[in-house]
């Protein structure tokens, strides 16, 4: 059903709820809501338009006048729809004691000429629209024609124009009128009023009835096709019931024709005929075909519907009790009836379109829901102006929360001076900003078109809303709510500033914006003077510090002053006030350390994806732990390879080093990650250890082969030395670790290196009385002794 074709609905001062009353009351209802009498009902539409803008011979489709006209135009629509069959086929031209009903005609010539001034919802816009013009147009586009032809008296054209059969076919045409019955019958079946089994199966029947009456017309009308010499071949020509034969069948009573007509078309519907009255010529027997044909689909469209009724499932069943249980809720709390108007309206709108799409994808996942929204909504996002600049990341995350809904012109999404909780964008639709002023007075601001956004500044600012926006037709706005927005830019800290930038620039181009500047910048002032004194009165003076915590988390500045340019420290020099700094430094660190030790978390763990969104949000991977330790040490000592890429392309330290003294290169090689380590040697990285004598020597206490020659490999010196001037070779054979001191000889160990007392390994290792240690360490000394006579060799020539 178009939005454009609502029928009104009536509001309660007192609901009386007669679903279940009997049937006398219904039919009693129904006539005084049919003629003209007075009504206790008060009819209420929120979006209709002031009484002035009806001036001009414009009429008010809700208003009184226009309702007990179009009851009495249904009423005749209705007579003329069941007597255009009966004329067609019963007379051959209206006898004399009927041609007063032709004057019936008038009635809807008028109608067609009101038609012209009635004022209309725009289906699109759903706003009343009452320019002269524009009325004009639609009708005559729309139903003009054929209200127009229905009107014309074709009985007297047909006896003018010599009983030309083409002409009196065209009464037909006022059959088009039948549409104002139709929408009477859906009118009562939406009103909760009525009880809806009643109003449906009246319906039925109607339909039911109507069609056997227009069939039995049209049987006797096939009949008179034939001259009086051959009504033998015709069906009641040759029809004998009893002792009574239809000779002359045209001289016979109008009611007993009719009658016996209807009973043919009934049994026939009924497919019960019992072969009394049947088809004669061939051209009965073809109707005949026809209206059995006919008959199947109208006895599956009415058993259809009576199971429809007896399921209770149908969207105008749901409508009802939906409307019923709201009526009932209104009236029990007693709310006005600006309230109970719009919300009636939703109702309507949800009911009599299909706008809203929450109801349809209830059942589908989370997962593909937000597919869905970045398909529909991603292109909008991305040219609302506030979003200039921003990253996809941000924006994808800003499409997922949104939410659709729809609004009827008239009403107030955002009031001034209200506290705001949503933000909107509009997609489709037109809506505008007014201020309201001391008395009442209206300004208009601003227009609001698609790809606008409206409560921004209020949420951003966290400022009351400074102008009252109100739709001007049917909008679709996207809705964001104000947590999950706020949620978003703590993650997207970048995007966090680039909105604000983007809120700022808009003050040249956006009258709103330019308007609020000063408001703006009064709120932020005063939010900060608030603030700062709170941290000084109530939490410094007092010595507060949870208070002094909480305010210095919620944005205070610490080093913001009263109106004597006193500060929160200076407020008092007492030790409890001093021990505050600290505090407060503490609490401003901890936030740092926060953002670092999710970098940390995502680098240990392996999750690119969480560090790209982490680090793209502003996030620095150089940051280290408590320990000192990088996203990169872990990353290294993890053996992550694609974070250590990643990390490096966004400027991490590779020679960053711990308390510990550890390198994310010692990281790396610790854990055995020879491809960690050669990418971070191909960057620059280096062991950097303090004390490389030491270490050395303990490795070699640990007898960690592997992890000694990846040392060794990486550039640490063998013959590096500890505390008492022993290398890693004096350890080993002091320990007999031939194999380890085989490695450290290959990488160029001095076997004849002293400590402090003078030791050589090659004496540690004649104490240790291991012979193959013995046997490495002779032969080193050799080849270390011929080198060296090599060399003397080479420089005395």
């Amino acid at each position: 059903m178009a939005a454009g074709e609502i029928q009104e609905e009536f509001v309660l001062n007192n609901v009386d709820d007669n679903t279940d009353g009997s049937v006398g009351n219904r039919l009693d209802f129904i006539s005084r809501e049919f003629w003209l009498g007075k009504t206790k009902w008060e009819t209420v539409d929120p979006t209709s338009i002031p009484k002035d803008c009806y001036g001009a011979f414009v009429i008010d489709p809700n208003g009184r006048f226009y309702r007990y006209w179009a009851n009495i135009i249904c009423f005749w629509s209705m007579y003329s729809s069941f007597f255009t069959p009966v004329e067609f086929g019963f007379f051959r031209g209206l006898p004399n004691h009927l041609m007063n009903l032709e004057s019936i005609q008038i009635i809807f010539f008028v109608d067609v000429i009101i038609q012209f001034f009635v004022a209309y919802r725009d289906r699109h816009t759903y706003k009343m629209v009452y320019d002269r013009k524009s009325i004009a147009i639609r009708y005559a586009k729309r139903s003009f024609a054929l209200d127009l032809l229905g009107c014309i008296p074709w009985d007297a054209i047909y006896k003018v124009t010599g009983r030309r059969e083409a002409v009196r076919c065209l009464i037909w045409i006022r059959l088009y009128r039948a549409r104002k019955v139709e929408e009477f019958f859906q009118k009562m079946e939406k009103d909760i009023r009525i009880n809806y089994l009643f109003t449906r199966i009246v319906k039925l029947i109607t339909v039911e009835l109507y069609c056997t009456h227009t069939a039995a017309c049209i049987f006797y009308y096939l009949a008179t096709t034939l001259p009086p010499a051959k009504e033998g071949s015709t069906w009641i020509g040759s029809l004998s019931m009893g002792d009574y034969k239809y000779i002359n069948f045209r001289e016979i009573d109008f009611w007993r024709r009719y009658i016996t007509s209807l009973y043919f078309a009934i049994v026939t519907m009924a497919t019960v005929g019992y072969g009394d009255i049947h088809a004669v010529n061939t051209r009965e027997m073809i109707f005949i075909m026809v209206y059995i044909s006919f008959d199947m689909v109208l006895g599956a469209y009415l058993i259809g519907n009576m199971t429809a009724l007896t399921v209770k499932g149908s969207n105008t069943e749901r409508f009802r009790d939906k409307m019923t249980d709201l009526l009932r809720y209104m009236n029990r709390n007693k709310l006005d009836k600006d309230i109970r108007s719009q919300i009636k309206s939703h109702l309507r709108l949800r009911y009599e379109s299909t706008y809203t799409k929450a109801s349809v994808l209830e059942d589908i996942p989370v997962a593909l829901r937000s597919k869905i929204s970045q398909t529909l909504y991603i292109e909008i996002i991305q040219q609302v102006p506030l979003f200039k600049g921003c990253t996809d990341e941000f924006l994808n995350q800003i499409v997922m929360k949104l939410n659709e809904e729809f609004f009827l012109p008239g009403e107030v999404i955002l009031e001034q001076g209200s506290a705001v909780d949503q933000v909107y964008i509009v997609s489709h639709g037109c809506l505008e900003e007014v201020a309201i002023g001391e008395y009442g007075s209206e300004e208009f601001i601003a227009e609001l078109e698609p790809h606008s956004i409206f409560g921004e500044v209020a949420v951003l600012c966290n400022i009351p809303q400074p102008f009252t926006v109100r739709v001007c037709e049917l909008c679709r706005l996207l809705r964001i709510e104000k947590q999950s927005l706020a949620s978003i830019l703590q993650l997207y800290f970048t995007d966090n500033r680039q909105i604000l930038n983007n809120l700022l620039k808009e003050k040249d181009t956006d009258l709103r914006i330019k308007q609020l500047e000063s408001d703006i910048t009064y709120f932020i002032t005063k939010q900060d003077s608030e603030l700062a004194l709170g941290v000084i009165s109530a939490a410094a003076y007092h010595g507060d510090l949870n208070h002094l915590k909480g305010l210095i988390n919620a944005g205070a500045d610490p080093c913001k002053t009263d109106y004597d340019g006193r500060s929160a420290l200076e407020k008092d020099t007492d030790l409890r006030i001093k021990q505050l700094e600290s505090d407060i430094t503490y609490f401003i660190t901890k936030q740092d350390s926060e953002l670092a030790l999710g970098v940390i978390s995502a680098a240990y763990h392996g999750d690119l994806n969480h560090l790209k969104g982490l680090i793209n949000a502003g996030a620095d991977p150089c940051k280290t732990d408590y320990d000192g330790r990088s996203a990169l040490h872990l990353a290294a000592s993890r053996g992550h390879e694609d974070i250590v890429k990643f990390l490096m392309q966004r400027g991490a330290n590779v020679n960053c080093i711990d308390k510990f003294g550890n390198t994310p290169l010692l990281e790396a090689l610790k854990s055995g990650h020879d491809s960690v380590a050669a990418i971070l040697v191909k960057n620059g990285a280096l062991l950097n250890l303090e004390d490389a004598g030491c270490y050395l020597c303990k490795v070699v206490i640990e007898s960690n082969i592997d992890f000694l020659k990846r040392l060794l490999e990486n550039g640490l010196d063998p013959n590096s030395k500890n505390y008492d001037q022993r290398t890693p070779l004096h350890v080993a054979a002091a320990e007999g670790l031939h194999l380890v001191a085989k490695i450290l000889i290959k990488f160029g160990a001095n076997v004849l290196a002293q400590d402090r007392w003078g030791n050589t390994p090659l004496d540690e290792g004649h104490r240790c009385g291991s012979k193959p240690l013995t046997k490495i360490l002779e032969h080193a000394k050799e080849e270390h002794m011929g080198e060296r006579c090599v060399l003397q060799r080479d420089d005395s020539r």
